[in-house]
């Protein structure tokens, strides 16, 4: 995997769930702004994932299984816009902190594939 793409995303993940975090804070739900920043993170992903499988098309392996690799890989990958339509049908602050919470998981999700890799 790319060290590089696997911290840009967690750093993005981290900053997308402080400022949907704030929005819940603030009683907001989330706006279009908020869909802007999941998107670039989602688009982030997006390439992890398809570094990874292009990588793992290679010939390169995940030092703890490909299978486990992959499905983290997809769960990343979705992370983001599951928690994005679910806070499209709750248009309180509870969407916004739905997104926050999405962007945690998708942080955490990069340290164990990070880990899988074998780092």
């Amino acid at each position: 995997m790319l060290d590089a793409l696997t911290i840009a995303v967690a750093v993005t993940a981290l900053a997308l769930a402080a400022w949907c975090g704030f929005a819940a804070f603030r009683d907001q739900p989330t706006k279009d702004w908020h869909f802007i920043g999941m998107a670039v993170v989602t688009l982030l992903a997006l390439a992890q994932l398809v570094v990874g499988i292009v990588r793992l098309a290679g010939g390169d392996r995940a030092h703890d299984g490909t299978t486990t690799f992959v499905v983290y890989l997809i769960g990343a990958f979705l992370s983001v816009p599951a928690a994005a339509f679910l806070s499209l049908t709750e248009r309180t602050r509870w969407g916004s902190a739905t997104v926050a919470a999405g962007a945690v998981v998708l942080a955490v999700l990069e340290v164990r594939l990070y880990d899988i890799w074998g780092g």
